[in-house]
């Protein structure tokens, strides 16, 4: 119709009408004078073409030219207000802006002294329109610019948004199920064991190392096909000051590059090459495929995509996830001994799980482990690792009545709803039955250890597994003690929620032989 001088069919006169609207014609066409004014001329054909052209031309304008003066002003927290809270002071992130959210509203500021003023959004509402909307309205890169040069690279997931984000999470997605993990389930539980073997019974071990070199024992192999337990504890003291000094900004730059530092940045490469090295076509001849796998297929297939630059840090991403899933561990295994009851219960599951050898994956993910699965997600209510997540606005938009201004930076504390008591009823009591029908607290945004929206932790189901099976193990094969007895929980809020160094696990009694 475009191209001769036949008169178009009406439906085809609203069609041309919407997409020359829409400025799309000239990408499909390459449209001579003439064509132009003949798709001009059609487009006056038809009325309802018309006026819907004006009203998709008035659409794309509008966002730019809206009124902001029915828009709310955001509230900011006096700054004597934040030292009164005593959420400060046990370093509970997400209570205490639970607390400021019942003050505040959902949406306000924060102006601390020597830093970058923090909008924040607290609260359901503001969970649903992130987890529903965000993902046209925020974007990640801005904020890990920085960390990203760190490892050298650009274009890392975590700093990715829109349609690269969605295909790079696509391509990786079957390395982060839980049914790979299932189906390598007696290598999974073999590596565990080759880590708690090294446990001497009157040892008493840091609970964070201790977890961290658990979880890294199976995932590192797993993953990446590698064994890193010789580097991982570096790698973990260089990722936590990379953290420090380039996203939290607790720590000055230079502190990145002390000898240490250098020695530790270094041991990144040393991964890469142990990655390359077991991974020629020839030593993978047989395997089932890991995450290294799917991540060098998809830069042999796009170069551009994923650059040999970022090899260092997506080869390495596994044992950097460690710590997180580490630290997890850490506070699972802490609630579990200071609460005897529950113990007792998770130690009987155990028994149970372990009592004919090596279990299979219906046992391990059906009800024999009911009250193990519970346990661990509410203390990942209690203690979420990562309690917020921090975006700038790329496009200007409201959300629950104030104005975001475009380039502002947000801060999205997802997990302050765990401590909001219209959500969960005495939300500061440690209640496993909320996850039961009819209650299920747990169900909608209100509930988000694992964060919200497009950038949800793709590894969460498998990390449930790994959370589950290694405490298992633990309470298994060993009674441990929190040492000293007396100690009350400490949180460590940054770079990520994870407890205090000083928390200690003393190894009382080996309860069971290791299977040779």
């Amino acid at each position: 119709a475009i191209f001769n001088n036949e008169i178009p069919d009406p439906r085809d006169i609203i069609i041309i009408c919407l997409i020359d609207t829409c400025d799309v014609l000239r990408f499909i066409f390459e449209l001579d004078e003439e064509s132009e004014q003949r798709v001009e001329d059609i487009c006056r054909m038809d009325l309802i073409g018309r006026a819907i052209a004006d009203a998709v031309g008035q659409n794309i304008t509008a966002r730019l030219f809206r009124q902001t003066a029915l828009t709310k002003q955001i509230p900011v927290v006096p700054l004597r207000r934040l030292l009164r809270s005593k959420h400060v002071r046990t370093r509970n992130l997400p209570a205490f802006f639970a607390e400021l959210q019942e003050e505040f509203g959902p949406v306000f500021e924060i102006k601390p002294p020597f830093a970058q003023d923090m909008i924040c959004l607290v609260g359901p509402e503001t969970n649903h329109w992130v987890h529903r909307h965000g993902r046209m309205h925020l974007r990640a890169r801005d904020y890990l610019e920085d960390f990203e040069k760190v490892y050298g690279g650009v274009g890392l997931l975590p700093a990715l948004d829109g349609a690269d984000h969605f295909r790079y999470r696509k391509s990786i997605q079957p390395a982060y199920s839980r049914t790979r993990l299932e189906e390598q389930l007696d290598e999974f539980l073999s590596n565990a064991r080759k880590e708690i073997a090294t446990w001497r019974v009157g040892d008493t071990r840091s609970a964070v190392d201790m977890c961290r070199k658990l979880i890294n024992s199976s995932m590192s192999p797993l993953s990446v096909g590698i064994d890193s337990q010789d580097i991982v504890d570096d790698m973990h003291k260089f990722k936590d000051r990379a953290l420090k000094t380039h996203i939290g900004r607790t720590l000055p730059k230079f502190m990145l590059k002390t000898p240490s530092m250098r020695r530790r940045a270094k041991l990144v490469g040393e991964v890469v090459e142990r990655v390359l090295h077991g991974h020629t076509p020839a030593q993978r001849a047989g395997c089932p495929r890991d995450l290294a796998d799917d991540l060098l297929t998809m830069h042999n297939n796009d170069r551009q995509f994923l650059p040999e630059s970022n090899l260092r840090f997506v080869l390495s991403a596994p044992l950097i996830a460690s710590m997180y899933v580490g630290d997890q561990l850490s506070f699972i295994a802490y609630n579990a001994l200071a609460q005897p009851e529950f113990y007792d219960k998770i130690r009987d599951e155990a028994d149970a799980v372990f009592a004919g050898g090596d279990p299979d994956r219906e046992t391990l993910t059906g009800p024999t482990t009911d009250v193990t699965r519970r346990f661990i997600m509410e203390c990942m209510r209690l203690y979420p690792i990562v309690p917020l997540s921090v975006r700038n606005v790329a496009n200007a938009c409201e959300v629950e009545g104030y104005e975001l201004p475009e380039g502002r930076r947000v801060f999205i504390i997802q997990t302050a709803t765990h401590y909001m008591n219209d959500l969960f009823p005495d939300p500061f009591k440690f209640d496993i039955d909320r996850y039961e029908a009819p209650r299920k607290e747990h169900v909608g945004t209100g509930y988000a250890p694992y964060g919200l929206g497009t950038h949800t932790c793709l590894g969460a189901r498998l990390t449930e597994m790994y959370l589950a099976t290694n405490l298992l193990m633990m309470v298994h094969h060993f009674e441990l003690e929190i040492a000293p007895k007396n100690y009350k929980l400490k949180i460590s809020p940054f770079p990520s929620m994870s407890p205090s160094k000083k928390l200690k696990f003393h190894i009382s009694e080996r309860r069971r032989e290791l299977p040779a």
